[in-house]
């Protein structure tokens, strides 16, 4: 798939219309299972539309093709998001989301992908998401294939040490064909709440600094902008010929409902039927 720098007015609305179609099936979702996590998957939700129906190149009615691109959600608990765009790409009926964190559920609260088509990791385990991501990339490389392997992190995991020896392998082989994405919404699942009821930020002191110094390429963009976030994502690995990328997106948590926006207690928690009639409310769905 070919994308541009600059897209049409129409698709991008089309591209924000989806993001917002995708933060109402995932608060309709968590409310029925009254599990799961809701901070993460708003803050991720942007980002993944981008990528499924703009940037990687994908088939969902033929869901291995060996050339397709790769993408892993190394930050596996926040998979309701991931569900929630692989549905309205095709990959399963939109219906089954209500079916999430349920019993023989193939939508369990960490992706698993031996049972549901479109995932190409079972992640889980914090900071274990960019390993495999360096096995795709460099099997590509020795199997002469084009395809392209993205990973999202969450900020708070890049406290993992594995992430980091992951990060310098891929350096050292020269993955120009990896690119390694950061939920950055400064917000992990816990924190030291204020009087406001925030979260104090996570310190995370010289981001963009340590991915350079374990010699990759470092975007930011606002990850939130489709206008920017489609271009961003779609030419990240045409930089520096051997060198990785990382496109470090600067997110809200919690995103599109205010009362959860940059709330560290909604990292994971239910939604009374009042709190999710007004988040769906305030994502533009009338009431029935």
């Amino acid at each position: 798939m070919a994308v541009s720098t600059t897209m049409s007015e129409q698709r991008l609305g089309e591209l924000r219309d989806l993001a917002t179609q995708a933060r109402r099936l995932i608060v309709k979702a968590i409310h029925k299972a009254q599990a799961g996590h809701l901070g993460g998957p708003l803050s991720a939700t942007d980002m993944l539309v981008a990528l499924y129906f703009e940037v990687l190149r994908i088939d969902p009615q033929n869901p291995s093709a060996p050339g397709r691109d790769r993408f892993i959600l190394s930050k596996g608990h926040s998979s309701i998001a991931l569900y929630t765009v692989l549905a309205l790409r095709g990959y399963f009926p939109i219906e089954e989301l209500s079916t999430f964190d349920t019993i023989n559920s193939r939508l369990q609260g960490h992706p698993d992908m031996t049972v549901l088509p479109g995932l190409d990791m079972s992640t889980g385990s914090l900071g274990q998401g960019l390993s495999p991501g360096v096995g795709m990339a460099i099997g590509a490389k020795r199997r002469g294939l084009d395809f392209r392997t993205y990973v999202m992190l969450g900020d708070g995991e890049l406290q993992e040490g594995q992430v980091w020896e992951a990060a310098f392998v891929a350096a050292r082989y020269r993955l120009d064909n990896l690119v390694a994405i950061v939920d950055h919404n400064r917000l992990p699942q816990y924190s030291w709440p204020n009087a406001g009821g925030e979260g104090l930020v996570l310190h995370q002191p010289e981001v963009r600094a340590r991915w350079e110094a374990f010699g990759w390429r470092v975007l930011e963009v606002d990850g939130h902008d489709m206008a920017l976030l489609v271009p961003t994502l779609a030419h990240a690995h045409e930089g520096t010929p051997g060198v990785p990328t990382a496109v470090i997106a600067h997110t809200v948590k919690g995103k599109g409902v205010s009362f959860m926006e940059n709330q560290f207690a909604w990292h994971a928690k239910p939604l009374s039927d009042e709190q999710c009639a007004a988040a769906l409310a305030e994502l533009g769905e009338l009431p029935a």
